[in-house]
């Protein structure tokens, strides 16, 4: 039989409101089974009529919500009669205010969940706030087959969203609180918003809301409306929406417009939040706008004049100005004079003396400098800036105070194999190539002879301020031997010289500690020579005669086969006048030594004889003199080239030379 209590009074209708979980009935237990005996019939129509009066018909089931009053109060509890023959408990906890005053009397009606029917105290075990979440459910699933909005504040964070409590909690996925991904969803929290209920299942208690979804339908409409005040050259009202590394998107009421970040100033800007931040309000001008793909780029600095219109009314060139250094790069750094002017120091131009290979070796950013202004470009819009005019040139001062021909003492400051690197006061470095270290033709290596540290004297022998190019010399300090090698070794002297280097066209020859001169391969020997070390060998000592030299080349010709010839004194004349007049025909050669011959006499045919045979010989020599002089001036040009190389490559390694040193003085 089904174990269900019905009373005779007239029962109250099941309200709509409330959803049954269980099909479980509160039931009075069955009374046992008895033998009817005569005469309890009557008592049974008795006990039926008290039943009546106490309960009527109504039927009570777990999971109902009903209507009860309050008949007393306990510490943990409230005892409440829902109308059955038991009386019912509720938590006191759950009728508690915030400030934890108890906010129901004896005597009140309240709304209650029955939970339990079988409980040993025999009290009927109820809740206040279970039948409260009921009726919301209730509320709910009526808004969701109205497709109505529902309100709620966002209580909590957790994976993949947030929580909301909408009367009971509700889940609003991360992809669902905004128009756009939100990185920090935090910021929500404690915050009341409307929303859509996208997902509900009573059953299992799962509600999923969306925000975007109405923001969406809100955006759409206000759009429409928006974009018929969207044209190019409008300025209009926006809010900064969202911030990225090359601009600001910019809420202009249903449609977003990109403000680029070169777009937001005159100025240099490193990154969009050094002005906005999300929210701002701003000021903009429509730059383009693209109404197919609607898309609308906006402008900033448009609006605002441009420094550059009358930048000659503050700037002029060789001004003192000063600025803030606001980027850095390889090959200089720029300084911003004010907002939207911004001038260039290259590097070349931070020092008079530093060897600089960074700029960052003399500037940050951030730092303040004063520079002068060399040069202002208008239409490239540039301005050109100099750090190291704003001090005493001291490649200038230098000059003044080391003029051509002063002697110094200097300290060694680096040693390479084309010269000597040298260091003065005023901390500029001058060079003594390798060629003025001695007037020997064949100059030692400096590596070889000097060290860094030690002191040195010589001569300053140019100055170039404009080039930054110091020289001087060692060898300047004492008389130039070449000088007085007329006197010293005159054309036809015979000395006895040391073989210090053998080639393929002759041998050089040691004439004393600074002059070298050579012995053609022609003039070894009477006989054709075709290998110089058949004749002499290096480390030899060998007795030659002073042919020829050219002091202003550097050069002195020697001659072994002509020691015992005749005719040189009339040799050397000619060669003296060779000098003074600088003829060099083979037929002047000719013509004058025939002419100095017959010149001797020619009264006595014997000595007319010898005379002419003279002159034959002279000539012969004169031609090998010619071809010597024409391969010495092969050599020259050929030695004047490798000079011209040499002197490049030491210009290249004094740049690498002071960059070494600078770095030394660092280190």
């Amino acid at each position: 039989m089904e174990n269900v209590v019905t009373n005779n009074t007239d029962s109250k209708p099941e309200s709509n409101d409330t959803k049954a979980t269980t099909d479980t009935e509160i039931t009075e237990p069955e009374a046992p089974e008895t033998v009817q005996v005569e005469g309890a019939l009557d008592e049974e129509e008795d006990f039926e009529k008290l039943l009546a009066e106490f309960g009527g018909n109504q039927r009570f089931r777990v999971g109902d919500v009903v209507m009860g009053n309050v008949i007393a109060l306990q510490k943990d509890s409230v005892l409440i009669d829902i109308g059955y023959k038991a009386e019912g408990m509720a938590p006191a906890e759950e009728f508690l205010l915030p400030d934890g005053v108890l906010a129901v009397a004896v005597g009140d009606e309240v709304e209650v969940y029955i939970e339990d029917v079988d409980t040993r105290d025999g009290f009927l075990e109820l809740s206040k706030d279970k039948a409260i979440k009921l009726k919301i459910w209730d509320r709910l699933e009526v808004a969701v087959e109205n497709n109505e909005l529902v309100e709620g504040r966002i209580v909590a964070r957790v994976k993949g969203g947030l929580t909301v409590d909408i009367g009971v909690k509700a889940f609003l996925p991360g992809s669902q609180v905004d128009l756009r991904p939100v990185r920090n969803l935090e910021k929500f929290i404690g915050q009341q918003f409307k929303f859509k209920i996208i997902k509900f299942n009573k059953r299992r208690g799962n509600i999923v809301l969306s925000r975007r979804a109405l923001l969406e339908k809100e955006r759409e409409a206000l759009k429409h409306e928006t974009i018929k005040h969207i044209k190019e050259g409008a300025i209009l009202d926006g809010i900064i929406k969202n911030i990225t590394e090359y601009g600001c998107f910019v809420d202009l009421g249903g449609i977003d417009g990109l403000l680029h970040i070169t777009d937001m100033s005159w100025g240099r800007i490193n990154h969009p939040t050094e002005m906005f931040q999300v929210g701002d309000e701003v000021q903009v001008i429509v730059l383009k706008f693209d109404e197919e793909r609607e898309r609308v780029s906006l402008g900033l600095k448009q609006i605002q004049e441009n420094p550059w219109t009358n930048i000659t009314d503050h700037y002029t060139e060789n001004q003192l100005v000063s600025g803030k250094v606001v980027s850095i790069t390889d090959y200089g750094a720029f300084v911003e004079l004010e907002p939207g002017i911004e001038g260039l120091i290259h590097i070349s131009e931070m020092s008079w003396t530093r060897r600089i290979k960074h700029p960052s070796q003399m500037l940050q950013v951030g730092d303040e400098v004063g520079a002068i202004i060399l040069e202002i470009d208008l239409e490239a819009r540039r301005i050109s800036l100099g750090m190291k005019q704003t001090q005493d040139n001291p490649w200038e001062v230098i000059q003044e105070k080391y003029p051509e021909g002063t002697k110094v003492v200097a300290e060694i400051k680096n040693v390479t194999n084309f010269g000597l690197f040298v260091g003065l006061d005023e901390g500029i470095d001058g060079l003594v190539h390798v060629s003025d270290l001695s007037w020997s033709s064949r100059a030692p290596n400096p590596e070889e002879v000097y060290n860094i540290g030690d002191k040195v004297d010589a001569v300053v022998l140019n100055i170039d301020p404009e080039r930054e190019r110091f020289s001087l010399g060692i060898k300047q300090l004492g008389d130039d031997p070449w000088s007085t090698i007329e006197q010293r070794f005159p054309i036809g002297k015979i000395v006895e010289v040391p073989v210090v280097k053998v080639v393929e066209y002759g041998a050089f020859v040691q004439l004393d500690d600074h002059i070298e001169g050579l012995i053609h391969i022609s003039e070894l020997s009477t006989e054709r020579v075709s290998n110089v070390s058949d004749i002499v060998q290096e480390g030899q000592t060998v007795s030659a005669k002073v042919i020829n030299y050219h002091p202003e080349e550097r050069k002195v010709a020697l001659s072994i086969r002509r020691i015992d010839a005749p005719g040189d004194e009339d040799l050397q004349a000619y060669m003296q006048r060779e000098k003074e007049e600088s003829r060099s025909t083979l037929g002047d050669i000719f013509r004058d030594s025939v002419d100095l011959n017959l010149n001797l006499g020619d009264s006595d045919a014997d000595a007319e004889e010898e005379t002419v045979e003279a002159a034959e010989e002279t000539v012969e020599a004169a031609e090998e003199t010619v071809e010597a002089a024409e391969e010495t001036t092969e050599e020259a040009e050929e030695t004047t080239e490798e000079a011209e190389e040499t002197t490049e490559e030491a210009e290249e390694a004094t740049e690498e030379a002071e960059e070494a040193t600078e770095e030394a003085e660092e280190a």
